[in-house]
C-alpha cells in the first residue's frame, strides 16, 4: 500500500465492512443501516420505535489501512422539537487501533421538526455531508469509525488515499445488549463514551448495542431477534419505558419477562444472560407513568420529563420502578434455580440515589455525559471484572 493524496480509493460500504448493525437496507443515496432486522420491523409501526433502531448506537465502520486520509460521505437525519434549541449535531469517533484520535461532525443532512403542542411532524431534505480526517499516522493500522448513536445515519460513499482491507473477524467475545434510552446514549456526547460502548471497551469485549430508545418494551421481535443473533454474553436492561409508556400492570409484566427469557433461552440455552434492573429515576420510583414532557420546562426551552401516574393507583397493579427491581430480582432467582446461567444486577449499583446527588439527571430521566462514564465503569467492575457473570472465569 502506498499514501498518494492525488489518489483517492472508493470502497464499496457493505456489512463486512460495519459492525453492530443487524442489517443494511439499500437507499436511493446509499445504504443505512438497521439495529433491527426488517421482519421485526414490519411488526410494529411506533415511528418512535423506527427512529431508534434506525439510530446506529453502536454502529461502527472497521478495516485496515495505511491511509493517512479518509473520506466519509453520509446523509443524517436529525430531529428537533420546535421552540427548543436544536441539539448539537452527533459526533463522529475514529479509533487507531483501539484509541480515540478524532472527532467529527457532519454538517447538512435532512431535519424532521417534531411540534410538541401542535402534533404534528415535518421533514426538510438537506444536501450530502463530507467527513474528512487527514494526517493520520502512515502505518497500516486498524480503523473504527463510530457512527453518531443519537442520528439515523446513511452511508454513502467511503474513500482514502491508500487501500482500505476489510479487518479480520475478532477474536473478542461478541457482548449483546438490549435497554431502553440511556443504553441507547441519550445525552451522552459520542457513540464511544455512551455507557455501554465505554463498557465493551473496559471489558474488551464486540459490541451489539440493542438500546432502543423509548423502546425496551418486552416486544416479542425483538426477544426473537436476540435469540437468532450471534453472542457470547447477553443484557438486559429492563423498567423504565414499561413504567413512562404505562404500557401493563404487574399481572402482565411478570408473564411478559418470562416469556421474554424463554425466547431468548430457546436460541442461547446456556449464554450468560444478565437481567439489569432500573437505575435511580426520582420521578418513577414510586410514581407510575405515563411520563410526559414537563410543559414549563418547554415554555423556557428546555426538555424536561415528569411522571403523570396517581401513587394510588400502585395497588391496582401499576407499575413503578420499585417495584419492577422487587418483581425482576424474584424472576430472576426463581428462574436461576434450572438457570445456572441466568444473573441479576440491581440497577442502583450502577446508578442511585447517592449518585443522583452527585450527578443530577439534567432532563429527570437520562444520564449526560459524566454520569453514562460512571455508569460504564461500575458495569464493567461488576459484569466483567472477577467474578463478575461475564468474567473470564464465570462466562
Amino acid at each position: 500500500m502506498t499514501n498518494d493524496h492525488c489518489s483517492w480509493v472508493a470502497t464499496p460500504i457493505s456489512g463486512q465492512l460495519l459492525r453492530g448493525a443487524l442489517e443494511l437496507e439499500q437507499t436511493e443515496r446509499g445504504v443505512l443501516p438497521h439495529r433491527l432486522p426488517a421482519w421485526a420491523r414490519v411488526q410494529c409501526t411506533d415511528p418512535q420505535l423506527a427512529m431508534a433502531e434506525s439510530q446506529p448506537s453502536g454502529v461502527r465502520l472497521a478495516f485496515r489501512t495505511q491511509a493517512t486520509d479518509i473520506e466519509l460521505d453520509v446523509l443524517p437525519t436529525r430531529y428537533v422539537y420546535a421552540g427548543v434549541p436544536p441539539r448539537a449535531a452527533g459526533v463522529y469517533d475514529l479509533l487507531i487501533d483501539g484509541h480515540l484520535v478524532r472527532q467529527n461532525s457532519a454538517a447538512g443532512g435532512d431535519i424532521v421538526t417534531i411540534n410538541m403542542a401542535a402534533g404534528t411532524t415535518s421533514k426538510e431534505a438537506g444536501p450530502i455531508a463530507t467527513l474528512r480526517f487527514a494526517d493520520l499516522p502512515s502505518h497500516d493500522k486498524k480503523v473504527e469509525i463510530w457512527l453518531p448513536h443519537n442520528e439515523t445515519t446513511e452511508l454513502v460513499t467511503l474513500r482514502a488515499n491508500a487501500c482500505v482491507e476489510l479487518e479480520a473477524d475478532s477474536s473478542r467475545k461478541v457482548w449483546l445488549h438490549h435497554g431502553s434510552s440511556i443504553s441507547h446514549g441519550s445525552s451522552g456526547d459520542s457513540p464511544t463514551s455512551i455507557w455501554p460502548a465505554l463498557a465493551a471497551s473496559l471489558g474488551d469485549v464486540e459490541l451489539i448495542n440493542l438500546g432502543l430508545g423509548g423502546s425496551a418494551l418486552l416486544d416479542p421481535f425483538t426477544a426473537r431477534t436476540i435469540r437468532g443473533t450471534p453472542a457470547d454474553l447477553i443484557s438486559l436492561k429492563i423498567g423504565i419505558n414499561l413504567v413512562n409508556t404505562d404500557l401493563m400492570r404487574l399481572r402482565a409484566f411478570t408473564p411478559a419477562v418470562h416469556g421474554f427469557l424463554d425466547t431468548i433461552r430457546e436460541g442461547h440455552p446456556t449464554t450468560p444472560l444478565l437481567i439489569i434492573s432500573p437505575l435511580y429515576c426520582p420521578i418513577h420510583e414510586d410514581t407510575p407513568g405515563p411520563g410526559a414532557f414537563d410543559v414549563s420546562a418547554l415554555a423556557t426551552g428546555r426538555v424536561s420529563f415528569r411522571a403523570t401516574g396517581d401513587p394510588a393507583e400502585r395497588k391496582a397493579g401499576k407499575l413503578t420502578l420499585t417495584i419492577i427491581r422487587d418483581e425482576l430480582r424474584r424472576v430472576v432467582l426463581q428462574r436461576a434455580t434450572n438457570d445456572p446461567h441466568l444473573h441479576y444486577l440491581d440497577g442502583l449499583e450502577l446508578y442511585g440515589q447517592r449518585d443522583f446527588a452527585d450527578l443530577p439527571l439534567p432532563d429527570q430521566l437520562h444520564p449526560d455525559g459524566p454520569t453514562h462514564r460512571r455508569i460504564g465503569e461500575r458495569f464493567a467492575k461488576l459484569a466483567f471484572g472477577r467474578n463478575g457473570p461475564f468474567s473470564v472465569e464465570c462466562a
